[in-house]
This record gives structure tokens, C-alpha cells and sequence, in this order.
């Protein structure tokens, strides 16, 4: 690309390269995607109309070793996706596709950006 070597990631949006923690967030969301079966959602534990009733269930975890395994990390990844994404998890082609574009949107260089990407849209 005929550019300085120290310039920004943000060429990577250009080239449609996600960075590494988008990358994994992708990697993991397909594989929870393509497994769903694996994954109870909160309106199936529990009777009561909240309003993450449609978001995967975590489970109580003490240990800190499980709350940064990937099963957990997971679960809480796939809870912060938009609405529409997680509506479309269930058909993995448009789901790949949205969740790319997503990712390439907002190009998440760590995962406090991805857990605060909400506030950012608001504000």
C-alpha cells in the first residue's frame, strides 16, 4: 500500500482486516453460533419476563479460572452483540456476514471497547 510502517491500525478497516481481538470475538461467535445447541438461553432457566430473558444464560461462577475461560467469556461476548445480531445467530451465513461487518464497523482493539461499544453509539 505504499505507506509509513508506523501508521495506525486503522488501515486495517480499509482492507477489511479485523484486528486480533475482533478476530477472536468472530472466531468464538461462530463457533457459538454453529453450536447453540450447547447454550440455554435465560427464558429457558427461569420463568421470569426480564429483559435479557433472550440472552444466554451464565452460569454462577466462582472461580476466576472459569470466568476467563473461554465458555464463559463466550456467553458474555455473545450477550453484548447488538439485538439484531443475536436475532440472526440461528442462520450462520447472515450471521457471518453481520457480524463481520460489525467488527470492521468498529474495529475493537481490546475487549473493554467491545464491552463499552454501547455507550459510545448512545453518546
Amino acid at each position: 500500500m505504499n505507506v509509513d510502517s508506523r501508521i495506525s491500525c486503522s488501515l486495517f478497516k480499509q482492507l477489511g482486516i479485523l484486528p486480533l481481538q475482533s478476530q477472536y470475538i468472530f472466531s468464538l461467535m461462530m463457533f457459538m453460533a454453529k453450536n447453540s445447541e450447547l447454550f440455554a438461553i435465560n427464558a429457558n432457566v427461569h420463568n421470569f419476563p426480564t429483559r435479557s430473558h433472550n440472552d444466554l444464560h451464565l452460569p454462577n461462577a466462582n472461580l476466576s479460572v472459569f470466568q476467563k475461560g473461554v465458555y464463559f467469556s463466550g456467553l458474555k461476548i455473545f450477550n453484548n452483540l447488538p439485538a439484531n445480531l443475536k436475532q440472526t445467530s440461528h442462520n450462520i451465513y447472515k450471521f457471518q456476514k453481520a457480524l463481520k461487518r460489525f467488527l470492521l464497523d468498529n474495529s475493537f482493539y481490546s475487549f473493554k471497547e467491545y464491552y463499552n461499544w454501547k455507550e459510545n453509539v448512545s453518546s
